[in-house]
C-alpha cells in the first residue's frame, strides 16, 4: 500500500463510491488504519462549484471526482483491492486537501 493507491470500496455505499484513494503518508505504515478520500461516481454529483477542492479522476472508465469532505480512516484489513496509482496526479490530490485544511482559514 503506498500514498495515492485507489482500493475498491467495499463498504455499503460502494454503488455511490467505488474507490477511495489512500493520503497517508508512509511514515505511518505501522498503523492499521489509512486514511482514504472517497472517490464519488460524477454521475451522483451536481454540479462541482470548485475543480481544485473536487478534482476528476478516471478509474477503470468510470468518472469519479475526489470527496475530501468525507476524508475517514479506515483498517487496513477493510481495504479492497488495489486498482492503480494516482501517484501521478498526487499536486491535484494534495491541492485538494490543502483547501480543505489549510486554504480555508486564509
Amino acid at each position: 500500500m503506498a500514498q495515492f493507491d485507489v482500493h475498491r470500496n467495499t463498504g455499503k455505499h460502494r454503488d455511490a463510491i467505488p474507490y477511495v484513494v489512500l493520503v497517508q503518508s508512509s511514515l505511518y505504515d505501522s498503523y492499521q488504519r489509512r486514511v482514504v478520500v472517497p472517490l464519488v461516481r460524477k454521475s451522483k454529483l451536481g454540479k462541482i462549484g470548485n475543480p481544485r477542492f473536487n478534482p476528476a479522476f478516471k478509474i477503470e472508465n468510470v468518472a469519479v471526482i475526489l470527496h475530501p469532505l468525507e476524508i475517514v480512516s479506515v483498517p487496513t484489513v477493510q481495504l479492497g483491492a488495489f486498482v492503480e496509482s494516482l501517484g501521478r496526479e498526487a499536486n491535484r490530490i494534495i491541492d485538494a486537501l490543502d483547501e480543505l485544511l489549510t486554504q480555508a482559514w486564509g
